[in-house]
């Protein structure tokens, strides 16, 4: 098969060509140089690269009903929050349904990797695990161990199945519990995350100290806490759908202005589906309905590049020969990061692995 139009990748949008087959992009150029001479099928549009959904909770979705108003910590917060209610009282096959659910949604809107904070120990890891068995999906599983005061015998048991800890936030786990975990992931070269500045503002020290290699929310931030996780380098994963079920929302306009790395993602599954094209078209339009709007570029990344390159995998966020297939979108090739950002859906897109051969 061959692509033709606009090209939105790491290197920058472009109008290009692509040549696919089997899954794999074999040539990539300008439009008219391909190799095949009009002897297979070309579609055009938009190609980018699977998009990353960059924070979930995937095993709230065995929570069918629609949450009850805010606050949030009253759902959320562990221990008693309704979420850890429902996490102790659903059998473990009941919530691996729900995950499994969760990752095929995904997987139909052709995202290629999640990034999941995974409750319950070392029990939630391989849950999470023997739910993602046999799907295309790259599951990137953050856990969380269950005894305080820490047990390093199950930090390091977690750690050999997880891909690094994640915690709830620096008000309820002590500097000794976080710098102890970060410790045991940095020596297992894993990742280290957390929560921050999402149900009260949080003093910026708590929550940098240890440097996390990720935070999440950070909506009741101020501007000085901020300018300190810019200089930090740490990048921040934002949810703005889940956000405003609350009645919140990240200032994304300011994120973007003080040149902190974005990455989104679709936060609890109990509050919303874990479409990231919907949290695309809702951070954009959201952040224009507050009068903070924000280029759909920054969006663009914030999707489809960046979580790439903090998975340590830069090279899924390029469209080039030996690269996996993009995704297509039959859209208008005019302005193509508003027409993704705003338009792109199921419904629109092309999986080149379904198209082979000649015509």
């Amino acid at each position: 098969m061959i692509f033709e139009g606009a090209l939105l990748d790491l290197d920058g949008p472009r109008r290009g060509y692509l040549r696919i087959d089997r899954g794999r992009i074999l040539e990539a150029g300008a439009i008219g140089t391909d190799s095949r001479r009009g002897r297979e099928r070309r579609i055009r549009g938009i190609a980018v690269p699977r998009p990353v959904n960059a924070h979930t909770h995937l095993g709230d979705a065995a929570y069918p009903r629609e949450p009850p108003p805010g606050p949030v910590s009253r759902i959320v917060a562990p221990p008693h929050g309704i979420k850890f209610r429902v996490l102790a009282e659903t059998p473990a096959a009941a919530k691996r349904d729900a995950i499994r659910g969760a990752m095929v949604r995904m997987e139909r809107e052709g995202t290629g990797a999640v990034i999941d904070f995974r409750e319950e120990g070392l029990a939630g890891v391989e849950l999470l695990r023997s739910a993602a068995r046999g799907r295309s999906l790259t599951v990137f599983a953050l856990g969380r161990p269950l005894r305080r005061p820490i047990d390093r015998t199950e930090v390091r048991a977690l750690l050999r199945l997880a891909d690094g800890i994640a915690v709830s936030s620096a008000r309820e786990e002590s500097y000794a519990t976080r710098s102890e975990l970060a410790r045991a992931c940095r020596a297992a070269g894993k990742r280290y995350a957390l929560h921050a500045s999402e149900v009260v503002r949080e003093p910026v020290e708590e929550y940098l100290r240890p440097r996390p290699d990720l935070l999440v929310h950070l909506f009741r931030a101020n501007e000085a806490d901020l300018r300190a996780v810019a200089e930090a380098k740490v990048p921040v994963a934002v949810c703005p759908r889940s956000n405003a079920l609350f009645g919140h929302a990240p200032d994304l306009a300011r994120f973007d202005r003080l040149g902190i790395p974005l990455l989104l993602g679709t936060d609890n599954a109990m509050f919303a589906s874990s479409s990231i094209l919907r949290e695309l078209e809702f951070a954009y339009v959201s952040a224009r309905l507050r009068r903070r709007p924000v280029a759909p570029r920054l969006l663009v990344r914030a999707a489809f590049h960046t979580p790439w390159g903090w998975l340590g995998r830069p090279d899924r966020a390029r469209l080039v020969p030996g690269a996996p297939a993009p995704l297509i979108f039959r859209l208008p090739d005019e302005d193509p990061e508003y027409q993704i950002v705003t338009r792109a859906a199921e419904h629109l897109m092309v999986l080149p692995e379904r198209h082979r051969g000649t015509r």
